[in-house]
C-alpha cells in the first residue's frame, strides 16, 4: 500500500500547536529548540501560549505551521511517504520531506517568505475569503465589479474559490457574492491578502532568499500544485527548476497572483496523485485544530 504525504498551508495554525510533541517527545523538543535558535527568537512559546491574534500574524503563522508539520512528520514511525504534496506554504514541508531541502534551509526561506509578506501586510492591508457554491465564473465577474483590490485567488476545486484583496473589497466581495446565490462566503483567519496584487513587494523579496538555498534529489515525487502534476527531477538542474517551484510558492503566479482556471490547483494536484498511483491512504500532517477521518484520508 502507498501513501501521500499532504501539508496543510497558512489558516491552519491555533493556540498550543505542537505543544504535546514537545511535551511527550525529546526528538521533537530538539527540533523545536533548532527552529527557535534558528529563527533568532522563542516561536515555540507564541505556538504554546500565544493566543489566536498572535498566531494570525504572518511572520508568526508561517514558520509555526512548518514546524509543526516537520515535528508532525518525524514524529512519524514506519510508514515512508510514496509521494508529498503541501497547499502554498505547505509546499515547503513537503520539499523537507522529500528530501529535497533541509530543515534548516527551508525554515530560513519559510522565515523570510513570511517577514516579506507580513512587511506587504502592513504596507497594504487586505485578507481572503472562501466562497463556495457560486460558478468560478461568476465569482471572478463579481469581484471585476467591486472596485477594490480583490481577485480570485485559489481555484481550490468546482465551487469552492478563495478570493484575496483588501479588507473594504473582500467586505463588499462577500456580500455581493451571497446575493449573487453563493451559498457561504467565510471570511479565513488569515493575516494578509495573499496570493494577490497586495503581495507584490513580497514575492521580489523571496526571490533572492531563494537563491541562498541548496536543493538536492527527491527521495519520491513531489507533486507541486501551481502546475496541479508530479515535479519532473530531471528539469530541476542545479536548483532553479526547485526555486522557480517555490518561488511559485503555491499558485501558478506566485504569492502575488492565482491559479488559472484551467489548473485547479491543489485539489486537482490530489486528484492526480491518486489517479495515477491507485493510492488508498492518504496523510495530512498536522496542524489541524479540528480533526476528523474516514476511510481515505488520516488526520495527524
Amino acid at each position: 500500500m502507498k501513501h501521500a504525504y499532504v501539508f496543510p498551508g497558512q489558516g491552519s495554525q491555533f493556540p498550543g500547536m505542537a505543544k504535546n510533541h514537545y511535551d511527550q517527545s525529546a526528538f521533537a523538543k530538539k527540533i523545536v529548540e533548532q527552529a527557535n535558535e534558528l529563527l533568532g527568537f522563542r516561536l515555540s512559546d507564541i505556538m504554546f501560549s500565544g493566543s489566536e491574534e498572535d498566531l494570525r500574524r504572518t511572520d508568526v503563522t508561517q514558520p509555526a505551521i512548518f514546524l509543526h508539520s516537520i515535528v508532525a512528520y518525524k514524529s512519524i514511525e514506519g510508514v515512508k511517504p510514496d509521494m508529498v504534496a503541501g497547499h502554498s506554504l505547505g509546499e515547503f514541508s513537503a520539499l523537507v520531506a522529500a528530501g529535497v531541502l533541509s530543515f534548516e534551509d527551508a525554515l530560513k526561506l519559510v522565515a523570510a517568505r513570511a517577514n516579506a509578506m507580513q512587511h506587504a501586510c502592513e504596507h497594504q492591508p487586505g485578507t481572503m475569503a472562501a466562497i463556495l457554491g457560486l460558478a468560478d465564473e461568476r465569482v471572478a465577474e463579481v469581484c471585476s465589479q467591486i472596485g477594490d483590490v480583490v481577485v480570485p485567488a485559489n481555484y481550490n476545486c468546482p465551487g469552492q474559490l478563495v478570493i484575496s484583496g483588501s479588507v473594504s473589497g473582500i467586505e463588499k466581495a462577500c456580500a455581493a457574492l451571497k446575493e449573487a446565490g453563493a451559498k457561504r462566503a467565510l471570511v479565513l483567519p488569515v493575516g494578509g491578502a495573499f496570493h494577490s496584487p497586495l503581495m507584490k513587494s513580497a514575492e521580489e523579496m523571496l526571490k533572492t532568499a531563494i537563491q541562498s538555498a541548496s536543493f538536492y534529489q527527491p527521495v519520491c515525487p513531489v507533486y507541486q500544485t501551481y502546475r496541479s502534476g508530479q515535479m519532473d527531477p530531471n528539469h530541476t538542474g542545479h536548483g532553479r527548476g526547485w526555486r522557480y517551484a517555490i518561488y511559485r510558492s503555491g499558485t501558478r503566479k506566485g504569492i502575488a497572483g492565482a491559479y488559472s482556471k484551467d489548473q485547479q490547483g491543489f485539489c486537482r494536484g490530489i486528484c492526480r496523485i491518486a489517479t495515477n498511483s491507485y493510492l488508498f491512504n492518504f496523510i495530512s500532517i498536522a496542524p489541524f485544530s479540528h480533526c476528523a477521518s474516514n476511510e481515505a484520508w488520516y488526520f495527524l
